[in-house]
């Protein structure tokens, strides 16, 4: 007979209490820990934050009696098969459970920022050529297949999305964002999320909150926002996210706010994400995040008080290992230091989600889908993969493509180059040009993990811009010249692409730029191929840690550039990159520019494929591109004070706005029509918007629908995004929009509580092709009446979208 945590019958709050009655304080506090298999023998850089520092060694048999709460990256530590991998966490799924007396297997989670973090499987674009899409169900589908990749290999949890609303772009986790704007990171990330969950995977929302804000850009850095930036721009991403996702779990931030870690704040994860927001999931810590409480903060003194700070605060779960909720949060209960009911409110929040998932069910088997039944498995999800646990199938390589193909953003183009003629001479010159990595993101697992291993194969096929340009345009001739070293630091002999900075560094930098000036003086075109190597910690130009001192090309690729231009040849510039870098300086010299932000593992055929024509691109800016590496702005969204002026020698104008990007096709927008010009502070309208393609290729235009404020109680920004749409045309073809206006999309906070209301006045929208104010196509005029509203988190936060 099972016991009634088993009973499928209860509810999931019932089974968990009925288990956490019947366990000793040992047991409950093993739940709330994970462990990190494998950690403690990598010889290599460190992949977390101060990892070797903070790391001990596991006794994996010195836990088993309590329980395991959960298994850390099974994965995404060290290259394994992935059918290898999967039957490896099975055997030691069997082994937690049989070790304890309540049979309680461990959750296990993985990275899941670009795909499913392992050796060989799809390496998807990176959060910010998500934004770049300007897609959220194309985003949601890529989550659901990734999803159903991690489900299909016994993992339960999900470390993703970023929701960090980009406000410096200095920030090495620029990459790992969506963009600079909170209305694009909602909607964006939150479908994101109902992919993921959507698939039996526990979505995790990071960072909360305000990592991205940090002072200078820098990582780990204290943030100083005020309660109104926060609750307008930096909160309102997990608010959606946690309300209309679903999400299941939130991590909280490593940074400070004002003095108050994350980890350690009760408002913050507490009265706001639980009270408010109505939040029931698990917080689990960043890597280290609690040990940080003592060791960097100092807010605590020994790892006794770190823990009890965080449990009190509303941290459920310490990651990525056990260093201050077991032993030393024990001895704190003991000592009547530590309330033992903070630590069965944790436990309780743990156990419910193990039930959730089917943790504690009587029939719960360790085996994964792949391998109980491959057969079946790989015919009920695309992605689950073949009986030899496929990671990087077809049908998973086709989303990643698409998902490419609508992130590449068409910068400038002066229509003489672009496309490129099918016989053309073409001088493809860069560090980048022959890279794997220039597609690679820091999350995905060549970048973070792979390189520590030169003896491994990178498992999944990723052409470089130069092959896929030749295998786009056979008829054409195509020469290559490296130009420079590759930016950042040199990798192992097994980093991709480090093969090609060993062969540059053979050269002189004056002798390199003479043969690119000689290769690009030698065609008709020459394609400048620069941007980023992903790192960790330093070891890269953009990643984690890997924070710029400013917005220059890196490296001697400006150089380069230069002496490409200078040539007279037509340079079309293409950047693979992890953020914006400043371009003032060649605005006037390019024939085109094309922006990629790190596409994944179909990166080269997505951008060859817009060089060539056969894609018309459809990307838009998810971040603004400064004209100067000094001037840059932090973001679009400004308050008057915040735009160009009289009172200061700085211009932070971009060169290229956010919302720019351009097509090889026209396009007419018509006058739009609104239902009502006047409605209450709890009305809504709609406005319709026709949109024509006026030019002779197919191509697809968005719609993006800005709020202008003229007169409010504080400073507000002059024009923020409210609403977009992609539609896609045909030559001669149009399509009718219609945006479903609700007054709550007005709403600000007005109090420092972060307390919002809609109030009565004049409002316009803007109809726009960018945020810029030279990109307004039409304006609509309305009017707010009636009294002023306070409004909460069940306010309409989303823009209702139809293209008919």
């Amino acid at each position: 007979m099972p016991q009634p945590w088993q009973d499928t019958s209860l509810s999931a709050e019932d089974r968990a209490a009925a288990l956490l009655s019947s366990m000793t304080l040992e047991e409950k506090l093993a739940q709330l820990a994970g462990v990190w298999p494998g950690s403690e023998v990598e010889e290599g850089e460190d992949v977390a934050p101060l990892q070797h520092e903070v790391s001990e060694a596991v006794d994996l048999d010195g836990l088993l009696s309590h329980g395991v709460g959960q298994l850390t990256r099974p994965f995404g530590t060290a290259p394994v098969e992935p059918a290898e991998g999967a039957a490896a966490l099975a055997r030691l799924q069997t082994r937690i459970a049989a070790g304890n007396r309540f049979g309680i297997p461990a959750l296990a989670h993985e990275e899941c920022l670009t795909g499913f973090f392992a050796w060989r499987a799809t390496v998807f674009p990176t959060p910010l050529a998500w934004g770049a899409s300007f897609d959220p169900a194309l985003v949601g589908r890529a989550a659901e297949l990734i999803g159903g990749s991690l489900r299909s290999a016994g993992i339960h949890q999900g470390l993703a999305p970023v929701l960090d609303v980009v406000r410096d772009a200095r920030w090495g986790r620029t990459e790992e964002s969506i963009g600079e704007d909170p209305y694009l990171v909602a909607t964006i990330g939150t479908a994101y999320v109902r992919g993921l969950e959507s698939a039996g995977i526990v979505a995790t929302l990071k960072h909360f909150a305000g990592y991205s804000a940090s002072r200078g850009g820098r990582n780990h850095a204290p943030v100083s926002i005020g309660p109104r930036e926060l609750a307008d721009v930096i909160l309102p991403p997990f608010e959606l996210a946690v309300r209309d996702g679903g999400a299941r779990s939130v991590m909280h931030s490593y940074n400070d706010i004002d003095g108050v870690p994350s980890a350690a704040n009760p408002w913050l994860l507490t009265e706001l994400l639980r009270d408010t927001w109505g939040f029931t999931g698990t917080v689990v810590a960043d890597y280290f995040g609690v040990s940080f409480l003592e060791l960097a903060h100092r807010v605590a003194a020994t790892r006794g008080d770190a823990a009890g700070l965080a449990l009190a605060a509303g941290v459920d779960v310490e990651l990525p290992a056990v260093r201050c909720f077991g032993t030393p949060l024990r001895d704190a209960v003991r000592a009547g230091e530590v309330d033992e009911a903070l630590v069965d409110r944790a436990a309780l929040r743990v156990l419910r989600q193990k039930c959730d998932l089917g943790l504690l069910d009587a029939d719960w088997s360790p085996m994964p889908s792949a391998l109980a039944e491959p057969a079946e498995a790989a015919e009920s999800v695309e992605s689950a993969g073949t009986p030899g646990l496929d990671l990087d199938p077809p049908g998973m390589r086709a989303v990643a493509r698409e998902l490419a193909e609508e992130s590449v953003v068409l910068l400038a183009d002066d229509g003489d180059v672009l496309p490129l003629a099918p016989d053309a001479r073409i001088a493809v010159v860069g560090p980048l040009a022959d890279d794997p990595a220039a597609m690679l993101g820091c999350y995905t697992f060549p970048r973070h993990v792979g390189v520590e291993h030169p003896e491994l194969p990178l498992g999944i096929e990723v052409p470089t811009l130069f092959a896929a340009l030749r295998a786009e345009l056979p008829g054409a001739r195509i020469t290559h010249a490296e130009g420079c070293a590759a930016p950042g630091p040199g990798g192992p002999a097994g980093d991709p692409g480090a093969a090609a900075s060993a062969g540059a560094a053979a050269l002189t930098a004056e002798s390199r730029l003479a043969q690119a000036a000689r290769t690009a003086a030698d065609a008709d075109v020459c394609v400048a191929v620069l941007g980023d190597r992903s790192g960790l910690f330093g070891r890269g130009t953009s990643g984690e840690g890997c924070d710029a001192a400013d917005l220059e090309l890196p490296g001697d690729q400006g150089a380069l550039l230069d002496t490409l231009v200078a040539t007279g040849t037509p340079v079309v510039l293409v950047l693979f990159t992890g953020r914006p870098y400043a371009l003032g300086r060649w605005s006037r010299l390019l024939a085109a520019a094309v922006q990629a932000f790190f596409p994944g593992e179909e990166g080269g055929p997505a951008v060859a494929g817009v060089l060539s024509g056969r894609v018309n691109p459809s990307g838009r800016l998810p971040v603004s591109v400064p004209y100067a590496s000094g001037g840059q702005p932090w973001t679009y969204a400004q308050p008057p004070l915040g735009l160009r002026g009289d009172s200061s020698s700085i211009d932070p104008t971009p060169l290229f706005p956010f919302g720019h990007g351009l097509s090889y096709t026209s396009f007419a927008w018509e006058r739009p029509e609104a239902d009502a010009a006047d409605l209450p502070t709890d009305g809504e309208t709609t406005v319709r918007l026709t949109v024509r393609n006026t030019g002779d290729r197919a191509g697809t235009e968005v719609v993006q629908l800005y709020l202008h404020d003229p007169v409010a109680r504080i400073a507000r920004p002059v024009s923020r995004l409210i609403g977009y749409a992609r539609v896609p045309l045909r030559p001669g073809e149009s399509a009718e929009v219609h945006f479903t206006f609700h007054a709550d999309l007005a709403s600000y906070p007005l109090r420092a509580d972060g307390t919002r209301v809609v109030e009565p006045g004049a409002l316009e929208l803007r109809l726009a092709s960018s945020s810029a104010d030279s990109d307004v196509q039409h304006t609509v005029p309305l009017t707010l009446t009636g009294p002023e509203r306070t409004v909460d988190h069940r306010r309409r936060m989303v823009c209702e979208v139809r293209v008919k």
